[in-house]
């Protein structure tokens, strides 16, 4: 049942601070404390600098922040239209099994079709049980043929610096 105190809003540029303190709670969740390495000074010019990287969702009981949703915009070239990438979604223990996360997934929902985006993406860890399961509810399919690819720091470098003959 949704929490009938629940709020969700764009993040604003006050947010930041209390956004970030959620990310680093995912991180502790999924077990990857140690991956988060960015900072809110960061994230802020990401979320709300002229060129705006990021959006993100805050989900909000009694005036607490105690959920986040950040996406940003991707592309499908067999649709030709726009998608929407869910690159994190989380609430807090203590108040998940409330809807919140569902009350996240369908203002995201609602935001793709009216931005006429073709897709509403997202990633999940293989051992998040919970998380497929509750995904699975909402109607998503898993899909069991895509790997994703990832290339960071020096990886990056290196192949922007390596001869294409090379490789």
């Amino acid at each position: 049942m949704i929490n009938s105190e629940l709020r969700l809003r764009p993040a604003t540029p006050d947010d930041v601070t209390v956004l970030f303190d959620l990310i680093q709670a995912l991180a502790e969740y999924e077990t990857l404390s140690h991956a988060v390495t960015g900072s809110a000074e960061a994230l802020q010019e990401h979320l709300f600098s002229t060129h705006p990287y990021v959006e993100a969702i805050i989900a909000e009981v009694q005036g607490k922040a105690v959920g986040f949703a950040l996406f940003f915009h991707n592309y499908s070239t067999f649709l030709t239209q726009p998608g929407i990438y869910l690159e994190d979604l989380f609430v807090l223990p203590e108040y998940r099994r409330q809807g919140i996360g569902k009350a996240l997934i369908r203002y995201l929902a609602q935001l793709a079709v009216e931005r006429g985006c073709g897709r509403l993406e997202w990633s999940v860890l293989d051992w998040n049980e919970p998380a497929l399961a509750f995904y699975r509810r909402m109607g998503a399919s898993i899909l069991p043929d895509w790997r994703i690819c990832r290339v960071t720091g020096e990886a990056i470098a290196a192949i922007a610096t390596t001869e294409v003959s090379k490789f």
